[in-house]
């Protein structure tokens, strides 16, 4: 498989070869520009970035300090300046001149930088920090980079995607780490991988969201999860209002705080471990049930507020206490909001989050993103495709069913996804619901192997009321298959 990253480096190396570490600019023989503070509130990098390898061209005919300008103006204190070359469009004469033009900006010179002349030509350059990509480095070069750009004065911003990069950041504690959802392998996204990796972040640093971030409600959506800072390249690029908007965001009294309560993402994601799916059991309806359900390690119960043989008041379980997160279901017409005794639940912590299992717009959805997410029926791919590029990192892929009357059934059907349509979805995180029980779930986890399982009427005894066999046969049916 293509390593795209290393073929960036060493078409970099190549020309370092032939041009030097300059690439053939004029870089000052001596830094000429003030040193500025990184990190600075509202703490948004926007980037100036003309192409990248995903996507292709983004603004080919891009003015780096017209951009620049633009950024400054909308109140950003930290701009990214791409200076890759062939597969980034991008170069150190843009660096100068936006440190020139604007030298009380803080500039973060963003590049796949290997060596110590990186650094000096960066700190003459004008940056006033310097981008070290853990995944590119070993831990010796990544320790001895960081430390000879601090001499210089030059801030560090430590890009890690996994646990590996963070096993290779964390004896050097690095004041600003940024987690990418961008694998720089394949360029896949995924924004989810910082919720994954947050929790392996063990020392006192800012943490910045990197990329992915296209819109003021995704912005929002990582402050309340707990991230001081976000890195934007193409959303703000293509879209000139986003860099105010994210201003905004991330300024107080509109910022979040890591103080404030974890996200229901992040307690999600919390609760990850390798080689083992999410577990969520649906459709609880009687106490003995939940108390068995998080005795055998559920992540997730759910609970219905929709019409259904499994429907349950807000009454019960308010009554409920569980390590497992809580979850409520609800179906809602295209036009109507989220039930006020819903969203009292949520205010009140009764329960995480809701799950979306109706007509919903993606409008709604996205409102309340930060404790919500859809279920859409597998076998519909444009409903699917709908909800694909909402705020919430997953979307829940089930085996909806409709009655007599073409009413949709929330869930409980007993039917499983065909494999086929399943194949259909194509490469991405599986949040899988339907049909899954002791019997299949073996062969699920193995040929699928979705992040996030969820079962219901195949646990059951009569509608609503599980079967604490099965329940149990369960568990160990996914115990064994993940050993």
């Amino acid at each position: 498989m293509t390593d795209i990253k290393r073929d960036i480096v060493a078409k970099r190396l190549d020309r370092i070869s032939r041009e030097g570490h300059t690439f053939g600019h004029a870089v000052p023989a001596a830094r000429t520009v003030p040193l500025v503070p990184f990190g600075r509130s509202p703490f948004v990098i926007c980037e100036v970035k003309r192409r990248s390898p995903s996507r292709g061209d983004i603004h080919s005919g891009l003015n780096a300090v017209t951009q620049a300008r633009h950024y400054v103006e909308a109140g950003i204190q930290t701009i990214s300046v791409l200076t890759e070359e062939d597969y980034f469009s991008g170069s150190l004469q843009d660096l100068i001149d936006v440190k020139a033009a604007f030298p009380q900006t803080s500039i973060l010179r963003k590049d796949f930088l290997t060596d110590r002349e990186d650094l000096e030509v960066s700190y003459r350059a004008g940056a006033d920090a310097v981008l070290l990509i853990a995944s590119l480095l070993t831990a010796k070069d990544l320790a001895d980079l960081k430390h000879y750009a601090e001499q210089l004065g030059l801030a560090v911003f430590v890009e890690v995607h996994d646990e590996q990069d963070i096993a290779r950041a964390r004896p050097l504690k690095p004041s600003f780490t940024g987690i990418n959802c961008r694998n720089l392998g394949d360029f896949t996204l995924d924004r989810a991988i910082p919720l994954k990796v947050r929790p392996h972040v063990d020392w006192t640093t800012k943490l910045v969201f990197e990329s992915g971030i296209f819109r003021p409600e995704e912005a929002a959506w990582c402050a309340e999860a707990g991230f001081q800072g976000i890195l934007v390249g193409e959303g703000a690029v293509r879209e000139p209002r986003l860099a105010s908007q994210l201003v905004k965001t991330f300024s107080p009294p509109w910022a979040h705080h890591p103080a404030d309560k974890p996200s229901f993402w992040s307690r999600l994601y919390e609760r990850a471990r390798p080689g083992r799916p999410l577990v969520k059991i649906c459709g609880l309806a009687h106490r003995e049930d939940v108390e068995l359900a998080d005795e055998l390690g559920a992540d997730v119960l759910g609970f219905i507020f929709a019409p259904s043989p499994r429907r349950v008041e807000p009454g019960f379980v308010r009554t409920l206490m569980t390590r497992a997160l809580k979850v409520g279901v609800v179906a809602l017409g295209p036009n109507d909001p989220l039930p006020e005794e819903i969203s009292d639940l949520l205010e009140e912590g009764v329960i995480d989050a809701v799950q979306f299992h109706g007509h919903e717009t993606p409008e709604l959805v996205d409102a309340w993103a930060q404790r919500a997410y859809k279920a859409v029926g597998a076998d519909t791919p444009a409903a699917f495709s709908l909800y694909l590029n909402g705020v919430a990192p997953r979307l829940l892929a089930d085996a909806f069913a409709k009655d007599s009357e073409g009413r949709i059934l929330t869930g409980g059907t007993g039917q499983r996804i065909p494999d086929d349509v399943l194949a259909a979805l194509g490469p991405r995180p599986l949040w899988l619901a339907g049909g899954l029980g002791p019997d299949n779930i073996a062969h699920v986890l193995a040929t699928w192997k979705p992040e996030l399982v969820d079962a219901s009427s195949r646990l059951e005894a009569t509608p609503g009321h599980k079967d604490p066999v099965k329940l149990r046969q369960y568990f160990q049916e996914i115990d064994h298959a993940c050993v």
